[in-house]
């Protein structure tokens, strides 16, 4: 499969040998059903790998569901990807599918899966060695078939020295790793990103791309981009918005 096809589609910018790698790692695992962990600073682009792998695989016909597991309460994450029964907590006035159950014959894809309660990672694990589990108040064992991708930015050995992470899981989990590198190791994408983003918001508010000049441009590349393509998003779009003619970016960092 090319690697370019897979950019156009999925809106992909650069050829950073590190992108690539992760790129042909996931279209090589996308027809298995091999657990992948991507791995990656924040704001790289780690939720686009998930999808590349399903749309690739014989699931793509089937439910993709992407979980942030770090935006829901510790009381709650246990029922929204298990299920529970009518009763089984305060508030629980009826019985409801969770997300591995509305996902059988799919992909879950579970970002930031650090921040997974010991608990849950317990049923994670049950459901990654038998493809079983029990909904949140019942007794009844059901099975799935969900091809599970995880993805966090934490050091998962850190994690796991901590007690944070159970280590079975995890090496459940992470059969193959697919490791997304930071802005700052793509330095001959950046300028490709920005004339990017930059068309897009000249589109989207109606307005002239905006242009940078050398100086502007050698500072876009030499900075270093602690928050990755998320930042370098949202520092396109200010500029863009604030800025009527070619600039600099002495302002912005």
């Amino acid at each position: 499969m090319d690697i370019q096809a897979v950019k156009q589609r999925f809106g992909l910018i650069g050829n950073a040998p590190g992108l690539n790698r992760a790129l042909e790692v996931a279209i090589k695992v996308a027809p298995t059903d091999i657990s992948v962990m991507v791995t990656g600073e924040s704001g790289v682009g780690k939720e686009t790998i998930p999808q590349i792998i399903h749309q690739y695989s014989e699931r793509k016909h089937h439910e993709y569901i992407a979980v942030n597991c770090g935006a829901i309460p510790e009381g709650t994450i246990d029922s929204e990807l298990f299920g529970h029964e009518k009763g089984s907590f305060t508030g629980a006035q009826g019985s409801r599918k969770g997300y591995f159950e509305v996902a059988d014959g799919g992909t879950i894809f579970l970002d930031e899966v650090a921040e997974l309660p010991l608990q849950t990672q317990v049923r994670l694990l049950r459901v990654l060695e038998t493809g079983e589990f029990i909904k949140v108040g019942s007794s009844k064992v059901q099975k799935t078939d969900v091809r599970i991708i995880a993805a966090t930015n934490e050091k998962m050995d850190v994690a796991i020295h901590k007690g944070k992470f159970r280590e079975d899981l995890f090496y459940r989990l992470s059969t193959v790793p697919i490791s997304l590198p930071p802005l700052r190791e793509r330095r001959d994408d950046i300028h490709l990103l920005f004339r990017k983003f930059a068309s897009n918001f000249a589109e989207k508010y109606r307005m002239p791309s905006i242009k940078l000049d050398e100086n502007a441009v050698h500072t876009l590349i030499s900075y270093k981009w602690p928050g990755n393509i998320r930042q370098l998003k949202n520092i396109t779009e200010q500029i863009s918005v604030i800025e009527k003619k070619e600039i600099s970016l002495k302002n912005y960092f």
